[in-house]
């Protein structure tokens, strides 16, 4: 059922915050509350995995796309864990943000284990296949989203799987609102992407227009994705029916991809890439995203300017030209434990091409002149302390890892709060989320802080809970 993940080198509060109530975390406090029979004002309170459950501080979650941050916040609310939240979160962009975060891309994130003190990377790239079928004339990548988010939940998931992967569902079925980030996206695509029918289906107006910020997305055959997968398992996607579904369909979308390919990409947990920082140590991804941004905050940290730095970091990805667009998510729980990571479709909208019937917009395999874009994830914690002191990320093609590794060296080495760290060091197109706990947590939650990119369409959620 939910299989197909390798585990190739094993890594080894309270305070005060502002308050954010989600609508939909309200409104399922008040149904619960009303239905146990004590009244919305009663004494009854919510039971552990339902909104509500935890009091005082939650944590934080910061996104690109306001709607995932929503349902992250509530999962942390319920009792879940900063896993749990970015499971959740991650496949509610699959529904919200697609043109960044599909079933059809991939990524990778940072887990920081407050048990061990260690951090760990969850790798699931979109790649391009071992062998491209067909007469591919936009070749897809591996679908990896849904066995990384799998692989992601076995780092330290609470809830289950399962009742994760519900919000998005529930949201594809019966719609949710199209968000100023996803709008910007729709609004630079525009006429090509309409060029498909099935796009068309998911992402066009009734005038054939794509969707304005503020209307009603309904995603009904995503839903049916969603749903069969939460059934029977991810690996249905990739062994099963929906993955002979979508080598029958390659042909008539020029993606060439087999359930061969499928099959055989497996992501894998490895030990993140470390750094030594004073007493503290910098991770990031242990693939090239992770050395452009380690050397970023290297040359951040030396004085260079921000060109010098991305300069820098291309230089040690060994990459030049453009690179595709990406997003990210930063969870932060209770506990101290943390999860930073980026999402991509290896180009903005992938292929273009939504697979017929399944709602899955093709991420777009890395070939010719196409490259993978960085995966930017950073933390800065204590392995003494077992705790964390920076998680953030960055996105916005080749300053990516300047976006990342600025506000890191702003907040932690000249102690600023996550706000004015990003303001202050993130050159365009660079988009930065970050969090920043300047007495570290777990342990003194009232010196963190978080923020999302203020040129951006993003938000932080967090705080208490009372």
């Amino acid at each position: 059922m939910n299989k197909g993940y390798r585990i190739t080198r094993h890594a080894g509060t309270k305070g005060n915050a502002p308050r954010a109530w989600s609508l939909a975390g309200l409104s399922a406090t008040m149904m619960l509350a009303a239905c146990s029979g004590g009244g919305v004002f009663g004494s009854s309170s919510p039971e552990q995995g339902q909104p509500g459950y935890v009091r005082g501080y939650l944590g934080g979650v910061i996104t690109d796309e306001p709607r995932a941050a929503l349902v992250a916040r509530d999962v942390l609310s319920a009792g879940g864990s900063a896993v749990d939240a970015a499971v959740a979160a991650g496949f509610v962009l699959t529904v919200t943000y697609p043109s960044r975060a599909g079933l059809g891309g991939g990524g990778a994130c940072l887990v920081h284990d407050q048990r061990t003190g260690k951090v760990e990377a969850v790798m699931f790239p979109a790649t391009a296949p071992s062998s491209i079928a067909g007469r591919a004339d936009r070749p897809a990548a591996v679908p990896m989203m849904a066995r990384g988010l799998f692989a992601l939940h076995t780092r330290g998931g609470k809830q289950s799987f399962e009742q994760l992967m519900q919000p998005a569902e529930q949201l594809a079925r019966f719609g949710t609102e199209v968000s100023r980030a996803f709008a910007q996206d729709l609004a630079a695509v525009g006429a090509p992407l309409m060029a498909d029918p099935w796009a068309r289906q998911s992402f066009g107006s009734p005038s054939g227009a794509p969707l304005a910020e503020g209307a009603r997305m309904m995603q009904p055959d995503l839903g049916g994705t969603l749903a069969a997968l939460r059934v029977t398992g991810v690996g249905d996607l990739y062994q099963g029916a929906m993955a002979r579904r979508l080598e029958e369909i390659s042909p008539s979308t020029g993606a060439g991809l087999s359930v061969a390919a499928m099959r055989e990409s497996i992501p894998q947990i490895v030990a993140s890439r470390e750094s030594r920082l004073g007493n503290d140590l910098l991770s990031t991804t242990p693939d090239a995203g992770g050395a452009a941004t380690a050397a970023a905050f290297e040359a951040l940290r030396n004085g260079a300017d921000t060109a010098a730095a991305q300069n820098a970091a291309l230089a040690a990805a060994g990459v030049t030209g453009n690179l595709p667009a990406s997003t990210s998510l930063v969870v932060v729980d209770r506990e101290g434990m943390a999860v930073s990571c980026n999402f991509t479709m290896n180009n903005l909208f992938g292929t273009g091409r939504v697979a017929a019937g399944t709602g899955i917009l093709l991420g777009a395999a890395p070939v010719g002149g196409l490259r993978p874009a960085l995966m930017t994830p950073i933390m800065v914690h204590n392995t003494s302390l077992r705790a964390i002191r920076y998680v953030g990320a960055g996105s916005g093609q080749s300053a990516a890892p300047v976006a990342a590794a600025g506000p890191a060296v702003a907040a932690v080495l000249r102690n600023l709060p996550a706000s004015e760290a990003i303001t202050s060091s993130v050159p365009e197109p660079g988009r930065a989320v970050a969090l920043s706990c300047s007495r570290y947590l777990p342990g003194r939650a009232e010196s963190c802080t978080s923020a999302a990119d203020p040129r951006g369409a993003g938000i932080a959620l967090g705080g208490l809970d009372r």
